[in-house]
């Protein structure tokens, strides 16, 4: 692959406008292909908006903005791909939808094209099972908004050639991206790991344990989280964090650990989709004001810990089954979800012990799986191992 190449985005919304600003700013050429003109204009329109904005406060000048933008060209035509050394595709989270554009795409590009998917929750071999060549099809995923997120997870599939995977890594590291590589499993690194950030923290609000104001305080307060778990998922979307959430428990064979909630399915069916839709777990609307927290600190404790061993357990899951390696889910929890500290490293400070209690008084108490300590974590305890020291 040539250090500055022809790619193509496919899906003109927000994460394929940003990933087509990411590459042009690296310096390549970018086409970005969409069947809707007024999604093309839009794009159009964010970008010129995001290029004043970066002048404005002085990140860009206006000559490198120009030439910047200049490489970005929206089409409506696919077939201008045909030159392409690389192809990320970011539509929707449909799985037939992306076969379709994937089979599409197989047949303009040339053989040595890089076909890669920006899925944040499917499988990466049923995406390139629609392909010829599945060999040359591998997972992409930025993390939104993609020009501020350093974080990349990169997807090999069973079939993907290793060769493909090291140029696209090496591309995307040149996008001056941090990268990682994940395991074709459901929600890879990030959106499996995190899960128990949302899911647990739901869980308690229904349990009546504390109210939303409360719990987004107490992981703030006591593990120095940016952003409470309701206003992150306020922040995503509801529609986007159940539909991830639906898609990891139905590809985890409807493992309780991942179980969607009702909360949150009520939320999306009311169209309650957060800060973009002007309610979500928080009224956002003018004049509305924020609930206060109930500034409790044994009560931000519990929290605190039944979230974080929850966390932890997940992270050690991960490891275990060979997800990725413990030096990448560090980078992906702390680059791709900004979390205070790694996960596992966070595990040798507080102790192992401690959160295996914590699970074993959870899953005693509710008699779920939901709270099964990992296998890896009991092998630990008894052995006196940490993860890194």
């Amino acid at each position: 692959m040539t250090k500055k190449s022809l790619i193509g985005v496919i899906g003109s919304g927000a994460m394929g406008t940003g990933i087509a600003q990411v590459a042009a700013t690296a310096g390549h050429k970018v086409l970005i292909y969409d069947n809707n003109l007024q999604a093309i204009e839009r794009s159009q329109g964010n970008l010129r908006d995001t290029f004043n904005r970066l002048t404005e406060k002085k990140k860009l000048t206006e000559a490198d903005a120009k030439e910047i933008s200049s490489k970005i060209v929206h089409t409506e035509s696919l077939t201008d791909f045909s030159d392409c050394s690389l192809i990320i595709e970011a539509i929707i989270e449909n799985l037939e939808t992306k076969q379709f554009v994937f089979e599409e795409a197989e047949k303009i590009v040339t053989a040595d094209c890089i076909l890669a998917t920006n899925t944040s929750s499917l499988s990466i071999a049923s995406i390139a099972s629609a392909c010829t060549n599945p060999k040359r099809v591998l997972g992409i995923h930025f993390f939104n908004p993609a020009p501020l997120m350093p974080l990349v997870e990169i997807i090999p599939s069973l079939a993907t050639d290793d060769n493909c995977l090291k140029k696209a890594k090496e591309l995307i590291d040149g996008f001056r991206k941090i990268t990682v590589i994940a395991k074709d499993t459901p929600g890879f690194i990030v959106n499996r790991i995190a899960r128990p950030f949302y899911g647990e923290a739901i869980r308690i609000y229904e349990e009546g344990i504390a109210d939303i104001p409360t719990i987004d305080w107490a992981m703030k307060e006591k593990g120095g989280f940016k952003m409470g778990p309701f206003e992150l998922m306020d922040l995503i979307g509801n529609d986007i964090n159940y539909k991830v959430t639906e898609t990891v428990w139905q590809q985890f064979f409807y493992d309780t650990r991942y179980r969607p909630s009702l909360t949150q399915k009520r939320l999306f069916e009311a169209k309650r989709f957060g800060k973009k839709s002007g309610r979500g777990y928080y009224d956002y609307s003018e004049g509305a004001i924020m609930p206060e927290p109930k500034k409790d600190k044994l009560v931000a404790e519990k929290i605190f810990m039944r979230i974080l061993s929850m966390l932890i357990n997940e992270a050690t899951d991960a490891l275990y089954y060979n997800v990725a390696s413990k030096e990448d889910i560090e980078l992906a929890m702390t680059k791709g979800v900004n979390y205070p500290k790694g996960l596992l490293k966070w595990a040798d400070e507080i102790g192992l012990e401690k959160i295996y209690v914590v699970l074993k008084a959870l899953q005693n108490e509710y008699g779920e799986e939901r709270y099964r300590p990992s296998v890896l974590m009991k092998r630990m305890l008894d052995k006196g191992e940490k993860f890194f020291i």
